[in-house]
């Protein structure tokens, strides 16, 4: 048996495309299903808040009522009908005083995110002393991949060898160069 055919006929080169692309319908068909569950989520979530919009929109509109018949119900037990109001709006002044203060409460234990912010300034640390491999800049659109290639790992101003005779050599930014040093200081 060939060393580059397995057992079922097929060439490595062969296997791995198809594994290749096994992997790749694997991973759409995971995107998907993962499409349709926030989908789904999403309008379960839509109609869970209708849900509470509504309950609100209903208890705004009771208390109102709710404060009338508590202000008649006092007024039935023999006191004015001003007094029954003042005592069931000063109820509801005293109910937003506390929940403001409840409030104000939990905004003065709301910290800065500590760290996340030492995490933040370390790893800023860290990427300050990486050091670049810069890659020249290439414009020139008539170059091609392989003499791309070749000037990767280059400084922008190094020499690259064009294989002509002689030892002549291109510069990467200014004019021709010989093996007495740079045209332009011959002369």
């Amino acid at each position: 048996m060939d060393a580059a055919h397995s057992g079922d006929g097929r060439s490595i080169g062969q296997l791995f495309a198809s594994a290749t692309a096994e992997v790749s319908a694997l991973v759409h068909d995971e995107i998907a299903l993962a499409k349709a569950e926030i989908r789904q989520d999403a309008k379960r979530a839509m109609f869970g808040t209708g849900a509470f919009v509504g309950a609100l929109a209903v208890a705004f509109f009771s208390v109102p009522m709710l404060s009338m018949a508590a202000a008649y119900w006092i007024h039935s037990s023999g006191l004015g009908l001003g007094w029954s109001f003042l005592i069931v709006g000063g109820a509801f002044v005293l109910v937003a005083l506390l929940l403001s203060l409840f409030g104000v409460l939990k905004f003065k234990k709301v910290k800065k995110p500590e760290r996340s912010i030492a995490s933040a300034k370390q790893t800023a640390a860290v990427l300050a002393k990486a050091k670049p491999h810069p890659r020249p800049l290439d414009t020139d659109p008539t170059r091609t991949g392989a003499t791309r290639a070749l000037d990767s790992g280059l400084p922008a101003n190094a020499a690259i060898g064009t294989g002509a005779t002689s030892g002549t050599t291109a510069a990467a930014g200014s004019g021709t160069r010989g093996p007495d040093g740079p045209a332009d200081a011959k002369m």
